[in-house]
């Protein structure tokens, strides 16, 4: 079973991650901050992960610890569940409308962190969220799950909209890139046997 459990302490946060890629969306989020809270029940949905994150950070300072932790503690969850990444499909691509905006998705995890984060939202809040942190989550996922993303705005207007369609079209391309592929049979999908 391709499950993990990631506990990540530090002086603002104390962040607990329950993995399963082979789940089929249930959740269980509490984040301490509202607007992630949703974004990361969208993100088990549609990548029909089962995701449990409890976070208590410090919040009446700003979201920004609490945002940035989660998303390196569900960096590390990932790449944990993956393990070898033996049989994997290791690519995964998704082009996601919601309503007016368009978000292009694609994923390799390749066990190299590069983050190309093309986005131009327009507004600085979603209700008290601040929208750049959006980037700073996917930003620590990456470094952890040692994998490249690519996130790219092809057009939008409604900052809502643009960063809850990144979210669904990051778990679209992750759901592929993970899936077992049964032509590998338990091959590592790299010509240097492993990544």
């Amino acid at each position: 079973m391709r499950t993990s459990i990631i506990e990540r302490k530090t002086g603002e946060t104390d962040v607990r991650v329950e993995l399963n890629l082979d789940g089929s969306g249930r959740l269980d989020i509490d984040t301490g901050v509202g607007f992630l809270n949703h974004m990361l029940e969208l993100f088990a949905r549609h990548g029909r992960f089962d995701l449990t994150v409890c976070c208590k950070g410090d919040t009446q300072v700003d979201d920004h610890h609490s945002v940035e932790d989660i998303g390196i503690a569900l960096g590390d969850a990932f790449d944990q569940a993956l393990g070898s990444k033996a049989g994997i499909r290791r690519y995964g691509q998704r082009l996601l409308p919601m309503d007016e905006s368009l978000i292009l998705t694609a994923v390799d995890l390749s066990g190299r962190s590069f983050l190309g984060y093309e986005m131009q939202i327009p507004t600085e809040k979603v209700g008290s969220f601040d929208t750049e942190l959006a980037e700073e989550f996917f930003q620590g996922f990456v470094r952890h799950a040692r994998c490249t993303l690519h996130i790219r705005q092809m057009t939008g207007k409604n900052a809502h909209h643009i960063i809850e369609g990144t979210f669904k079209s990051v778990a679209r391309a992750l759901r592929e890139a993970v899936e077992i592929d049964p032509a590998a049979a338990g091959e590592i999908p790299s010509t240097k046997g492993m990544l």
